[in-house]
């Protein structure tokens, strides 16, 4: 599955800031919907260290009203957390309707990270292939949309990106040890990765592979696929941007 993903793929700036602009327009008018029609949504990032999760999704909320949506950055569990089950926390996380949560990283880091590091016994992360998508199945069940992003990137992009960032000043608290000790293991991460998506996308909650050598082409198809997968779900078509300097446009069109 994820050597069949085109890493070539590439935006030029030009493009990049006309599409960006395109879609956030697109998106923020959805977002107006989600609300009015009660719809809750939960979009999951995930991917390699400095695959770009946080700029994509910034650039997805770039243009969204504030009040309609929240992030959630998911690291380590706290101590209370640790007591309950691993998914308590996210269902304490799920959003109301009419508000779009986003999760930078999610409950797969029971498959991923916990997996690889042995912090989930093997019985316990195979059996959570089981219980995560019945948690996806129970959030489609009460009419929530969504969306799931995996940001993959070569080993050798994220070498670059990895010394970019600690020869970068205001870059470099990005970089831990931890991310090193990850890199290393990149092997058994590229495993727990192909198990994931073969095990977890289902018809209700299918994932989208997002090519992240190009942080351009990458940023642009999260967005578009967010588009599209909200358009359908609330059945509406946001008008398409005028170029600047042209006059009014049309009205909204509900898809019937």
């Amino acid at each position: 599955m994820l050597e069949t993903v085109d890493l070539s793929l590439a935006l030029d700036r030009e493009t990049y800031v006309q599409q960006l602009a395109r879609r956030q327009i697109q998106l923020r008018e959805l977002g107006y919907q989600v609300y009015v029609q009660k719809r809750p949504v939960v979009i999951v990032y995930e991917g390699w260290d400095a695959a770009g999760k946080g700029g994509s999704i910034k650039r997805l909320t770039e243009k969204l009203d504030p009040r309609g949506y929240v992030v959630y950055p998911i690291s380590a569990p706290t101590g209370e957390e640790k007591t309950h089950h691993y998914l308590w926390r996210f269902w304490r996380r799920v959003p109301e309707r009419g508000q779009i949560a986003i999760f930078d990283r999610s409950w797969y880091g029971r498959v991923l990270v916990e997996r690889v590091e042995g912090f989930a016994a093997e019985g316990e992360w195979r059996r959570a292939y089981r219980e995560i998508n019945s948690f996806e199945r129970n959030l489609r069940d009460f009419g929530t949309i969504l969306i799931k992003f995996w940001i993959h990137i070569s080993r050798e992009e994220q070498l670059r990106r990895f010394e970019e960032r600690r020869a970068t000043g205001y870059k470099s608290w990005k970089l831990t040890a931890e991310d090193w000790r990850n890199r290393e293991k990149w092997p058994l991460y590229e495993e727990a990765v192909r198990d994931m998506l073969l095990k977890t996308s289902t018809l209700e909650a299918p994932w989208t592979i997002v090519e992240g050598n190009d942080k351009y082409w990458a940023r642009v198809k999260a967005l578009s696929t967010a588009v599209e997968v909200l358009s359908r779900e609330l059945g509406y078509t946001p008008q398409e941007p005028l170029p600047e300097g042209n006059g009014k446009g049309g009205g909204n069109k509900k898809k019937r």
